[in-house]
């Protein structure tokens, strides 16, 4: 009796060991896989549901897991059947948080964005920090003269008795400090322009140029009509991230002046488009 007890207790552990040993197993499998679709999405900025089912040989179902897992742990964002590094999207923040975001590199910005000033340029400068940024480095050229959307941005362009400046007119924008809708873009069809400053939002290579307001991004359009040249000021964060309003595709852009933060991926393919890309 006592032995049949012994070998039925020497089976549990047997069979209790197995089971430990599969879970161990199991556990150590998801754990590296997780880290190879980590590995993946740091390379190549993007990752495929199907793909990665093929790859480790697994279900649909157990990469949808995975997925779901690593986003719990805010690893990456799901879309559409793949998975990117982080959330495209962005939100609204009044434009006195957004200034204290990536200072130096606005600056750096904003300098390298002033070099482009030419004599008797006639010159709009949208709204948003990174432009603003650029109207206190701004150092004028013969002639200048300045319309813009940002309230923050006339003030400060105001105190240099060597530049015009027109204020647009309009609805005021409280979290922009900047003035947006129909009476703005009737300003803007009186006039033309040799270039326009604009600060984004977002920049994705596909969908082109966004912010977060749609108002906004109706007279950033009109602004994009009145000017010969365009030019982004957006530092490295702005890239692979979409906000409400599509202001224009990409191909409409002449030159974009970023930082370093920028990865070579994104800068290539600007090239190929024909964009200018300053580093600053």
């Amino acid at each position: 009796m006592h032995g049949n007890n012994f070998e039925i207790f020497r089976n549990l552990l047997k069979i209790t060991y197995i089971c430990f040993n599969y879970i161990l197993n199991m556990l150590l499998n998801i754990a590296e896989r997780h880290k190879l679709i980590l590995k993946k999405l740091e390379e190549n900025g993007f990752v495929e549901v199907t793909d990665l089912s093929q790859e480790f040989d697994v279900s649909l179902v157990t990469i949808r897991k995975d997925l779901k897992a690593l986003e719990e742990k805010k690893l990456l964002f799901r879309s559409h059947g793949r998975a990117i590094p982080s959330n495209p999207y962005t939100t609204e923040n009044h434009v006195n948080v957004k200034e204290k975001i990536q200072t130096k590199e606005k600056i750096r910005i904003a300098i390298a964005a002033g070099l482009i000033l030419e004599p008797n340029d006639s010159i709009i400068i949208a709204s948003g920090t990174s432009v603003i940024e650029f109207a206190r480095h701004l150092k004028p050229v013969e002639g200048l003269t300045v319309l813009t959307a940002s309230l923050n941005t006339a003030l400060i362009l105001s105190e240099n008795p060597n530049i015009d400046v027109i204020q647009l007119g309009g609805i005021v924008r409280r979290s922009s400090s900047s003035v947006i809708g129909p009476i703005s873009e009737k300003m803007l069809s009186e006039f033309t322009f040799t270039k326009l400053f604009l600060g984004v939002d977002g920049i994705d290579l596909e969908y082109g140029l966004t912010t977060t307001n749609s108002m906004e991004a109706s007279l950033n359009k009109e602004m994009i009509k009145a000017a010969q040249k365009i030019i982004v000021l957006a530092d490295s964060s702005k890239f692979g991230r979409k906000g409400f309003g599509r202001i224009c595709g990409l191909n409409d852009v002449d030159q974009i002046i970023t930082d370093s933060g920028i990865d070579e991926k994104t800068k290539n393919r600007l090239f190929e488009l024909g964009i200018d890309v300053t580093i600053a």
